[in-house]
């Protein structure tokens, strides 16, 4: 191994956030060719993560060393959101053990690259490319460490919207309201941002219901006279009654009568 060769390799290593990806275009931008990439892959320094990616050799790297990646080589307007958000914050103790749905949130039109989607994780990959909050709307991410690197997650105002934009889908009613029940302590000016720039009605009135249901404090300091809860009856649960101030079916308590 010549000494260039090896300073050059030890360098990446040195550099490599461990339990991570690496994509061939971004190692190809700090002058790494493919044909050199082949090299270190024959001499089994790095190991092929399908097309289009690296990994270090005998590494562990699980989904949030793959999603580092795509937003900090591949500038993807992605983050781990929702439940999964609440989970990795402490919010969603009830569930006990390992993540075992990873929900992503992303811009409508963001394309997950091929190497990303083929990869067995080791959890469901649930992606939602949605209009939810603008483009380019920050408020309510925040930063999550995991050994060597940090990826950029919801914090638990946003994750909660998030979380009910997949009611009744992927996450049913009763599951939402009693991971709700662990927020008591969100941030007010932040809830209120979040629902004037929210996209979707439903989550509006939802995250408003559930919030008032629990009767937290800072409920108070929402001025939900400025939030725009649209028009209309929604149904959001089968064969449930209708609460008249946000006008959405909700489970019905016993010895109600179905809407």
């Amino acid at each position: 191994m010549s000494t260039h060769y090896g300073s050059k390799i030890n360098k990446l290593i040195s550099e490599w956030p461990k339990g991570t990806v690496s994509t061939v275009c971004y190692l190809r931008s700090r002058g790494f060719s493919r044909k050199l990439l082949n090299k270190y892959k024959n001499s089994r320094w790095l190991a092929p993560l399908g097309h289009g990616a690296y990994t270090l050799f005998n590494d562990r790297v699980e989904w949030m060393g793959a999603l580092y990646p795509l937003q900090t080589q591949l500038h993807l307007d992605l983050h781990a959101g929702g439940k999964t958000a609440l989970e990795m914050k402490g919010y969603a103790q009830y569930l006990g053990g390992k993540i075992k749905t990873v929900f992503l949130y992303g811009r409508q039109g963001t394309k997950l690259p091929t190497w990303f989607k083929r990869h067995e994780w080791g959890v469901e990959m649930v992606s939602a490319m949605t209009k939810l909050f603008p483009k380019g709307y920050k408020e309510g991410l925040s930063e999550y460490r995991e050994r060597e690197f940090a990826i950029i997650i919801s914090a638990p105002e946003r994750a909660a919207m998030e979380m009910l934009y997949h009611v009744p889908g992927k996450v049913s009613f009763e599951e939402a309201l009693l991971v709700m029940e662990n927020l008591s302590a969100l941030r007010s000016p932040l809830v209120q941002d979040l629902l004037l720039n929210c996209n979707s009605v439903k989550v509006r009135r939802l995250f408003m219901y559930m919030a008032e249901k629990h009767a937290y404090p800072w409920v108070a300091q929402v001025d939900t006279s400025k939030v725009d809860f649209g028009q209309g009856n929604r149904s959001i649960v089968a064969n449930g009654t209708l609460d008249k101030k946000y006008k959405i079916t909700v489970p019905r308590s016993s010895g109600e009568e179905p809407v």
